[in-house]
Order: C-alpha cells, then structure tokens, then sequence
C-alpha cells in the first residue's frame, strides 16, 4: 500500500530538507520502499546519510507547500532519540529509517528502508474529503507540465466542490494556494502538452 505523508531527510551538513512522499509500506509498517526521482534533494539526501524520517499527518497544507518546495519556514521539529535525524512536531506519528538497499538504474530510484524507530505524537484528525482532494490537487500542481491546461482546470474544479462541502480553514487555505499556483503555472506554459 502506498500511504502519502512527509519525509524529512539531512544532508551531510546536517540541513534538513521536507517534502511529500508516499512510500510502499508493509502492515507492520516495519519496511518501507522510496521511489524518490535521482534529481531530488531526498534522493541526494538518502544516499548520503542512508537516514531519514517518514511521517504520518493530517496537515494538508504542509504537503502542499512543501510539495512544491514553497515552505515559507521548517516547521518545528526535534531531534530523533539517535540524533540522527528531525521529526516533525505536529505529525500523528514518525518513523526513522535505514535505507538498505539502493537501485538508481532508472530515474526514479528504488531505495528499500527498514525502520528503526518509531513515535507517536497525536491522534490522527481522520477522514475528510477536502483533505483527500488537497492531496490530490497538489500532485496535480507538481504534473502541471505533463497534462492539457483544460484538463488540469477541470480536474481541479471536480476538486473544489470537495473543497467547498467539507474544507476546513486550514484545507480551504491549501487548495486556495494550489489553484493559484497552478493557474500562474498554467500562465506560463500556456502549450501544456495534450
């Protein structure tokens, strides 16, 4: 299964970077597999350090900003029981990996972790469309490139009725961001490929 949350990785100068990821994880949630693409700072991260941190949230506006690489400020964090890594403050839970194993014969590399520890911080919110449509209007805005302009407006209007139905404050915010970001993106390739 392929659960969507936040990763935060360190280079070798100890700088943290954020961004969304959705690795293959087991039911024990002892394994995980990243596909992370080779040009990414996850990526570069992992094969520096082979260590990072997967979280589990509800805040969909930290994946959207951090998707699109438009986090104004990390947010708070803590150092891992190790000192190896940082977990996020307002995630549900965290789970500190080992990457394992490491195939960079495609693009988008296949890096095979096993967990090493584990916390839990909150409840998880729970279900709520508008944060489902949130996620996916922010993969939507990382693809602006790969699709027709008309078809990405119509799939982000299919998206805004979820938004205005179920959005709180914090998802109305989000896909606010999102739709403006896809519409300047949309703006400045009007030639989006069909």
């Amino acid at each position: 299964m392929i659960l969507e949350g936040i990763l935060t990785t360190q280079n070798t100068r100890g700088e943290t970077n954020v961004a969304p990821m959705g690795p293959i994880v087991d039911e024990k949630f002892e394994r995980l597999i990243f596909r992370p693409f080779q040009s990414s700072k996850t990526f570069i991260n992992l094969c520096q350090t082979r260590y990072g941190v997967f979280h589990v949230t509800d805040d969909v506006e930290l994946i959207a900003r951090s998707a699109l690489d438009k986090l104004p400020n990390l947010p708070p964090m803590r150092q891992t029981p190790d000192g190896r890594g940082k977990f996020l403050l307002n995630a549900c839970r965290w789970y500190a990996f080992e990457v394992t194993m490491i195939d960079d014969s495609t693009p988008r590399s296949h890096m095979e972790a096993k967990v090493v520890d584990t916390g839990r911080l909150r409840d998880f919110w729970g279900f709520n469309r508008a944060k489902h449509a949130v996620i996916e209007a922010a993969i939507l805005a990382t693809r602006v490139h790969l699709f027709d302009n008309e078809d990405i407006r119509r799939e982000l209007s299919a998206l805004s009725l979820l938004i205005e139905k179920t959005a709180g404050v914090q998802e109305a915010r989000a896909f606010t961001f999102l739709q403006e970001y896809i519409e300047h993106a949309i703006q400045r390739t009007p030639t989006a490929v069909s």
